[in-house]
């Protein structure tokens, strides 16, 4: 069984967040990336992209995994 590195640890953490956030939407209409880094700021963009790369890399990640 591989380790957890680095980059896992991020991604797992941003997929986190990003799930947290769309669970505050859903239920509550509260965007907490807007609420904290403003709504659709360079920074709050980048933290959606960060994010969607992070759940890209995770399906790669447990592909490659299911195949061992």
């Amino acid at each position: 069984m591989e380790k957890i590195n680095v980059i896992d640890w991020v991604a797992i953490v941003l997929v986190i967040i990003g799930g947290i956030n769309w669970g505050l939407i859903g239920l509550f209409e509260f965007n907490l990336v807007d609420a904290v880094f403003g709504d659709l700021t360079w920074l709050s963009r980048i933290i959606y992209i960060l994010v969607g790369i992070s759940a890209l890399y995770l399906i790669y990640t447990s592909t490659k995994l299911s195949r061992r």
